[in-house]
């Protein structure tokens, strides 16, 4: 008996923000080998580093293009979802990786709470929040004229508790997770079930945003670090492939039958208590 593969996402129409990160660059290959055509979007400033991804995209098979874009920008992103459309003529999947935090949106061991930059933490929210809402405005018109298509944001470990020293990122990624929910809600209901929104909460991992927070200058742990690992039952840091096979089956119709969740790949860190 013949089955369709519910995994296939070859053809299909990629997007992601913030892809040129750690995270984001593994993730575009890994959907590129997959066969789908994606589309890398960041800031102007990691052009090259694009450039340098879409190159070894190309060279395996794959297909791939890099846009300049801000997530906070909506006319950039209406010239982003142009091009797009007039390349591809359709977008299937967005993956709403853009994000960040700001040192002086956090409180460290030896401040207080009155130590607190609010307009830092302004910032770290403005960065998270709306730069998740802002491109999946944008970039859901062509998937709300199809009535298909999947959405999938970053949450992270402080979307379910409240993570010491991150006061602003924690508030953010927090309201990532409403906005998930909210959003799966609100398209479902009014535009059928085609239209899916689900979040990935990734564990701990060593990127270019968190390696001050968890590695001392001359390359070894924090305390932070080890504090982090020793509640991790996998006793460990995860690595960035480890999120792909999540990532795959939220974009793919394996998981057409599911929406607003927070798919967790921690390692057993938010689970474990003791």
């Amino acid at each position: 008996m013949k089955t369709d593969n519910l995994f296939d996402l070859c053809g299909r129409v990629a997007v992601m923000t913030g892809a040129c990160g750690v995270l984001g660059q593994t993730i575009v290959k890994y959907f590129a080998a997959q066969g789908c055509k994606v589309v890398l979007l960041d800031l102007e400033r990691a052009a090259q580093k694009g450039r340098e991804i879409v190159k070894e995209i190309d060279s395996e098979g794959g297909e791939a293009i890099f846009l300049p874009a801000d997530v906070l920008d909506e006319s950039v992103l209406k010239s982003n979802l142009e091009t797009i459309l007039n390349k591809y003529g359709k977008i299937d999947i967005l993956l709403n990786a853009a994000g960040g935090n700001m040192d002086k949106a956090n409180v460290r061991p030896d401040q207080s709470i009155a130590d607190l930059d609010i307009e830092a933490m302004k910032k770290v929210c403005e960065l998270n929040i709306f730069g998740t809402v802002i491109p999946t405005k944008i970039f859901m018109e062509p998937m709300i004229e199809a009535r298909k298509g999947s959405v999938i944001n970053f949450c992270s470990m402080s979307s379910f508790r409240p993570l010491t020293r991150v006061a602003g990122y924690g508030i953010a990624k927090a309201g990532i997770a409403s906005w998930t929910e909210w959003l799966a809600g609100e398209l479902a209901t009014k535009y059928g079930d085609g239209l899916r929104v689900n979040a990935i909460a990734p564990g701990f991992l060593l990127t270019n945003q968190n390696r001050t927070l968890l590695t001392n200058p001359d390359g070894s742990l924090t305390d932070r670090s080890h504090k982090i690992i020793a509640h991790t039952p996998f006793g460990r840091f995860l690595q960035p492939d480890e999120l792909t096979g999540t990532l795959h089956y939220l974009a793919s119709d394996a998981s057409r039958g599911v929406t607003g969740t927070i798919s967790v790949v921690d390692g057993g860190f938010n689970a474990f208590s003791i």
